[in-house]
C-alpha cells in the first residue's frame, strides 16, 4: 500500500482544491484502488464508493449495466473500462468515475489477454483511457501495478482538467 499512497495523496489534493468527487469500479486490482484512496486522511472529502466489478453478476447488481450497452464490446478493453468509469459515476452520482479491468494471472483471461494486461478508463469532465501490459505472471504484483497506473492516469487526467 505504501507505493500507492504517494499517488493517492496527489489526487486527494487535486480532488480536494476542486471540491469534487469520485466513484470506483474496480475488477483484477481487488480493491486496491479504493483502498489507496481511503487511505489519504479525510477521505469522505472526495471518496464516494467504490465496488468490486469482478464478474458479469457483480456488474449488473452493483452497475446495473444493461446487456444491450456491452453489444459489440468485450471485457478488457478500454472502451469497456470507459463503460464501467461511467456507469460508476452515474450509479454514485461523482464528479468522477474510475475503472479498471484486466487479467492480473498468474495466468490470462478468458477473452486470450495474457496475464498483466490491464485497461483503465476515467469518466468525468474530461475522460480518457489506457492500456498496461506488465508481461508478469506475479497476481499480487500485477494487481498493484494495475492500481498504481488506474492513480496515476486519473492524477495525470485530473491535472489536464
Amino acid at each position: 500500500m505504501n507505493e500507492l499512497l504517494p499517488h493517492a495523496e496527489r489526487v486527494a489534493a487535486l480532488l480536494r482544491a476542486r471540491k469534487q468527487t469520485v466513484a470506483v469500479a474496480e475488477a483484477s486490482a481487488g480493491g486496491l484502488i479504493s483502498a489507496a484512496l481511503l487511505a489519504v486522511p479525510g477521505a469522505s472529502d472526495y471518496f464516494l464508493g467504490g465496488a468490486v466489478v469482478y464478474t458479469s453478476k457483480a456488474r449488473g447488481a452493483l452497475l446495473q449495466v444493461p446487456g444491450s450497452a456491452l453489444e459489440g464490446m468485450r471485457a478488457s478493453t478500454e472502451p469497456y473500462a470507459l463503460l464501467l468509469a461511467g456507469a460508476v459515476r452515474e450509479r454514485m452520482g461523482a464528479t468522477w468515475g474510475i475503472a479498471e479491468t484486466g487479467a492480473a494471472g498468474p495466468t490470462g483471461n478468458r477473452y486470450g489477454d495474457a496475464a498483466g494486461h490491464a485497461c483503465f478508463g476515467i469518466a468525468g469532465p474530461l475522460s480518457a483511457s489506457r492500456t498496461l501490459e506488465t508481461a508478469q505472471t506475479d497476481r499480487a504484483g500485477n494487481m498493484h501495478a494495475f492500481a498504481r497506473a488506474a492513480l496515476e492516469l486519473f492524477a495525470d487526467t485530473l491535472a489536464r482538467s
